[in-house]
């Protein structure tokens, strides 16, 4: 009796081992015909990397991106016309890298709700170099042209994007380093507002907000709302610098989370910043609205004039920028984060 409860235990010790040891799967899947690499944990969606033809989407994204518990963080619209929504900025789509003002080229907000697009650029995915997926990482390296005259011109810059997936429990990280190198002639980003690295979430995650605006109702319209309902809007901004909620636009700060509810799921974004980018730490264009964006370009608006940048690339010259993204489903710690952001630092 005592040899067989011995087995039992011995039995229930490594299962119990073997469940703390489990570590989630990581798989990417290519559909060259979707224009898509899907990401999954274990199965189930992660995020993907949304690759359409120009007539769609005027750059790659990752769309959508979704918690450990499968909850969605970015904004459906304008793929999806979700009720509650906000309609504005159809740019605004999943987590992109872009810029305003290239060579004097707007890339931020180019969309097909633009009609004149000749002073607009396109970011057109040109390949998949790697595709790696593993227990707890996997990894996609892509490339793209910038190209100007909306995606009939000249290409200003070549892409090549690494993107790293963690998946560990409640959180996942992304992590993004995109090396841009100039083509036969010097490439000015201009010091403006919109840019570079950013997110459009979910409207559960924007701040409450008393000002009017164009959402979605519940039959799929689009209806002009004078006063807005605030219900179930739980959004707050949180920087390493200790600044909070909407204050925290024009800051600087080594890393930005914001945090909130859907349904009753308590979830943190979180960016961060790493010490090789330019102008680290970066000043931060986070607003309450939803879009949550880092922009290491613009510091003139951001600094009220105190600072001018205008980044330079001469011919063939390259600049690399890395951020790192953490989706917790339940609430992340200060220390926590100064931990992980420790750990970007010295990973690159």
């Amino acid at each position: 009796m005592k040899k067989i409860s011995l087995i039992v235990g011995l039995m229930i010790a490594s299962a119990g081992s073997y469940a703390q040891q489990k570590v989630d799967k990581i798989q990417l899947v290519v559909k060259k015909n979707e224009k898509k690499v899907d990401v999954l944990v274990d199965g189930q969606p992660f995020t993907a990397y949304f690759f359409p033809s120009d007539s769609i989407l005027k750059k790659p994204v990752l769309y959508p991106i979704r918690t450990s518990k499968g909850t969605i963080v970015t904004r459906s619209y304008p793929f999806i016309k979700k009720a509650g929504e906000r309609v504005d900025h159809p740019h605004h789509v999943g987590m992109w890298l872009n810029y305003e003002s290239v060579n004097g080229f707007d890339f931020w907000n180019n969309s097909t709700a633009i009609k004149d697009r000749s002073k607009y650029g396109t970011i057109r995915h040109t390949g998949i170099e790697k595709v790696v997926g593993g227990h707890g990482k996997g990894e996609l390296q892509v490339t793209a042209d910038w190209i100007d005259t909306d995606g009939k011109g000249s290409t200003l810059l070549k892409e090549e994007t690494t993107y790293i997936f963690y998946a560990k429990g409640n959180q996942r990280i992304i992590d993004r380093i995109t090396t841009l190198t100039a083509e036969d002639k010097e490439v000015t980003f201009a010091d403006v507002k919109d840019g570079a690295f950013a997110i459009r979430v979910a409207r559960e995650l924007e701040h409450p907000s008393d000002k009017p605006d164009i959402f979605v109702d519940a039959n799929g319209i689009e209806t002009k709302v004078d006063k807005l309902d605030n219900s179930g809007i739980t959004g707050q901004y949180h920087g390493s610098n200790g600044i909070n909620g909407e204050a925290v636009w024009a800051t600087r700060a080594n890393w930005m989370d914001l945090s909130g509810k859907i349904n009753n799921e308590d979830i943190s974004i979180c960016i961060i910043d790493h010490p090789q980018n330019v102008s680290y730490p970066t000043y931060w264009h986070a607003r309450g609205y939803g879009l949550f964006a880092a922009n290491p370009l613009g510091v003139k608006v951001f600094s009220q004039g105190k600072e001018t940048l205008n980044y330079k690339l001469a011919p063939h010259q390259s600049m690399t920028l890395r951020y790192r993204t953490v989706i917790t489903s339940g609430k992340v710690s200060d220390s926590e984060y100064n931990t992980l952001a420790k750990q970007f630092a010295e990973s690159l």
